[in-house]
């Protein structure tokens, strides 16, 4: 955090994008700060992926403000320490191992994954031996575990088998204490519980639910 308990900042609005007649952001604005997990909800399709990719500084949009405690910072990903952003596609080549992966990072990787004993043994692995989801799992604690302000994560659960969501929900509570993260995934119910603020991205605009649970069930998010 930048000094005490003062929190980080991280915002981005005037975010407008448009393909072909479809308008996919209309004028979007967010807010994430360090020690908060900040949930992104919506379709397939409405345009999750791309607003992250724009708060990154990977899509550029025209007129899009991203600031830094105020600071605007544009393209986001070229300040050092700031941000990293995991997106659905693997981050890492299929011929890199895992500790060359976290070396990269700058992340001790026998830390990262602590609470997965089990994937300890797979550190000398190629990352493109491992299972889908084992490799999700692991570009998420990697990330997790770098020395960033903020992350942000497109699908993180994806393909990530049920007995270890728990274990890296409980990973993400104690990370975001140093750090804020945006997360976009389909697995509402395991997405929610964890989430400080929720965002809902519907035909272009973005709503924060002032009642998550009741605003996803209103709108056919959750079924009960």
């Amino acid at each position: 955090m930048s000094s005490g308990t003062t929190p980080w900042v991280l915002e981005a609005d005037g975010i407008q994008l448009q393909l072909g007649q479809r308008r996919i952001l209309s004028n979007v604005y967010i807010r994430v700060q360090t020690g908060q997990v900040v949930g992104l909800m919506g379709r397939n399709g409405s345009g999750k992926s791309m607003l992250l990719q724009t708060i990154f500084g990977a899509r550029p949009v025209p007129d899009a403000s991203v600031r830094v405690n105020g600071a605007y910072t544009v393209p986001a990903y070229q300040r050092p320490g700031l941000l990293n952003y995991l997106p659905q596609a693997p981050l890492f080549p299929d011929t890199m191992t895992v500790v060359e992966a976290a070396q990269l990072l700058r992340v001790d990787a026998y830390a990262a994954l602590a609470s997965f004993p089990d994937l300890q043994a797979q550190l000398p692995q190629r990352i493109g031996e491992l299972s889908g989801g084992t490799s999700r799992l692991v570009q998420v604690l990697l990330l997790l575990h770098a020395d960033t302000r903020f992350s942000l994560f497109d699908e993180p659960f994806s393909g990530v088998m049920p007995v270890h969501i728990e274990t890296l929900s409980e990973a993400i509570q104690k990370v975001k204490t140093r750090k804020g993260l945006l997360i976009t995934d389909h697995r509402f119910t395991e997405l929610l519980p964890l989430c400080d603020v929720v965002y809902i991205l519907h035909n272009g605009r973005l709503e924060a639910l002032t009642d998550p649970v009741q605003g996803l069930r209103d709108r056919g998010y959750l079924v009960n």
